[in-house]
């Protein structure tokens, strides 16, 4: 197997969703950042690869055939050079939208993780990862300033339209649902409805989950910490794939964008 889809959106624009689309047209598995909840030596490859360490990418990701989140989408370059046949995908969603979403579920929830737990191997390495490559690397240390991590997400998705090839890009807002990734991918449309897997409101409680065990003691926190990550990973539940209301105003993006950014149907983030 091979990399065929290369995801460059950044986390919070859709990536759920468009994982679970992926997979069901064949591009199966599709590496997500709930595969690094499932492995405990990849946090530490993802550092080694932002200190600029080779890493052997054909390796590492095995029989995946498609990337989408983070940590993958702050390397779609040395994944373009290293699988140069393959397509990009940037999900893209309203950026006020975006800045919304990712403040209320994965900022606060790795800030809450009590500091007992970071002593475990596992959950320090994770720490330490989303830390180094995301807050302080990505953000500057300064998500908090609406303005400058909306600025950093703006400048990202330019970014990534100037470096790769038209022919090979797709910028995707997954409420477009199935034709135009079908079309960009060559492949039939399927009959069902585009996957809805919006996880904000099970990310959310598992941000107060932690809130809550920070103040148990170790052992008691260490079984809550456990339930909280397979939360996460769904293991205790699946994701909601039926069509739900939208409580936001309804304002469209803006800029280059604007033709991608319908708010007329529900909410695939």
């Amino acid at each position: 197997m091979t990399i065929e889809i290369i995801g460059a959106g950044l986390g919070r624009t859709g990536t759920k969703s468009l994982k679970a689309a992926l997979e069901q047209l064949g591009f199966d598995p599709c590496y997500h950042m709930t595969e690094v909840f499932k492995h405990a030596s990849h946090p530490k490859l993802w550092e080694a690869a932002a200190k600029g360490e080779t890493v052997d990418w054909p390796a590492f990701f095995g029989d995946y055939q498609a990337t989408v989140d983070f940590p993958s989408c702050l390397f779609y370059k040395e994944l373009m050079s290293v699988y140069p046949d393959a397509k990009v995908i940037l999900s893209v969603r309203d950026p006020e939208c975006w800045y919304e979403s990712t403040y209320e579920t994965i900022y606060p929830m790795l800030q809450a993780l009590p500091r007992w737990a970071r002593w475990l191997p596992w959950a320090r390495d994770l720490y330490e990862m989303t830390n180094h490559l995301l807050w302080e690397g990505q953000f500057d240390g300064q998500f908090e300033d609406r303005a400058h991590a909306i600025a950093v997400f703006n400048a990202w998705n330019a970014e990534v339209q100037a470096t790769v090839p038209a022919e090979k890009l797709l910028v995707f807002d997954v409420k477009q649902g199935w034709e135009p990734l079908c079309a960009f991918l060559g492949v039939p449309v399927p009959a069902g409805p585009f996957p809805h897997a919006n996880d904000r409101a099970k990310m959310r409680l598992g941000f107060f989950a932690l809130r809550i065990i920070r103040r148990w003691t170790p052992a008691v926190a260490g079984i809550g910490l456990v339930l909280t990550i397979l939360l996460l990973m769904g293991k205790l539940g699946r994701p909601n794939f039926s069509h739900q209301p939208m409580a936001r105003d309804g304002k469209g993006a803006q800029t280059t964008l604007e033709s991608v950014q319908s708010r007329s149907v529900p909410e695939f983030y």
